[in-house]
């Protein structure tokens, strides 16, 4: 009993990030989870380490198995979600548990969960959309036969998103935590949801043009996943985090261009 009470006295002298740590391990082992390949997916494991990381790949293969396919695609995709976005909201959630200082230990855990299970719940829910693209126009079969008009017209679209002043809109609130939650406060379980949502929408107002780049280049293709992370935490983190926006759209843009010109000569 001693050792415990010494313990939490260590943790309030010292001011340990609760949140952060554990959003932090959240994300580590979501990260541990995509590389090491820990999920089941129909077409057998042997087919997964192959094929995953090509474009289209991983969409086909859920659509070709029903509900069970896209239920895993989604499982999938939301670990991959929690992976790439949790390090950089880590600020927002941190302020947000500190505006329920004076809540019960348990409802303060309550509205946290509630506002960092909305958060990965909404970012899941967007991988419907490569699902639908993919069961409209394969990607997979695009890509073999027009790989650099859809690789330099993906670029053309990221850079057009990224130089748009929408882009810049949404960048704005992700970067402002703070500002957020003083002008989108609401109280209990069902606020933390509500603005949890609201962030979430900017959030990915604010990113969507680099995760469907990513779904062109391969949806699970880890290197690509781990160099869009790093850009997309360092435009909402960083002080030059604006102008690192700008200077990806303008190097996607000139990028896009020199493909697209190579690939009609």
């Amino acid at each position: 009993m001693g050792t415990q009470d010494s313990f939490r006295d260590r943790i309030r002298r010292q001011r340990l990030p609760i949140v952060a740590l554990v959003t932090y391990v959240i994300a580590l082992l979501a990260w541990a989870a995509v590389i090491g390949r820990w999920f089941p997916m129909p077409g057998g494991q042997m087919d997964m380490q192959m094929h995953m990381s090509d474009p289209g790949a991983p969409e086909a293969m859920a659509l070709s198995n029903g509900m069970t396919g896209i239920s895993l695609y989604l499982l999938i995709w939301g670990v991959m979600m929690v992976a790439m976005m949790y390090p950089s909201s880590v600020p927002l959630f941190r302020l947000y548990a500190e505006t329920l200082e004076g809540t019960t230990p348990a409802g303060k855990a309550t509205r946290v969960g509630a506002f960092i299970g909305t958060y990965a719940l909404v970012w899941t829910l967007t991988g419907i959309v490569p699902l639908v693209v993919n069961a409209l126009v394969p990607i997979g079969s695009l890509a073999n036969a027009h790989g650099g008009l859809l690789m330099g017209g993906s670029l053309l679209l990221l850079s057009v998103y990224q130089l748009s002043p929408y882009k810049y809109r949404c960048l704005r609130n992700c970067r402002s935590p703070l500002g957020f939650l003083l002008s989108h406060h609401q109280p209990g379980v069902r606020g933390a949801v509500r603005m949890s949502w609201q962030f979430s929408v900017f959030c990915v107002g604010c990113c969507w043009a680099l995760f469907a780049f990513m779904v062109v280049v391969g949806s699970m293709n880890i290197v690509w996943m781990a160099l869009i992370a790093v850009v997309l935490s360092l435009e909402r983190s960083v002080a030059w985090g604006e102008k690192l926006a700008r200077v990806v759209g303008m190097l996607a843009g000139i990028s896009g261009s020199t493909v697209l010109l190579i690939s009609l000569v």
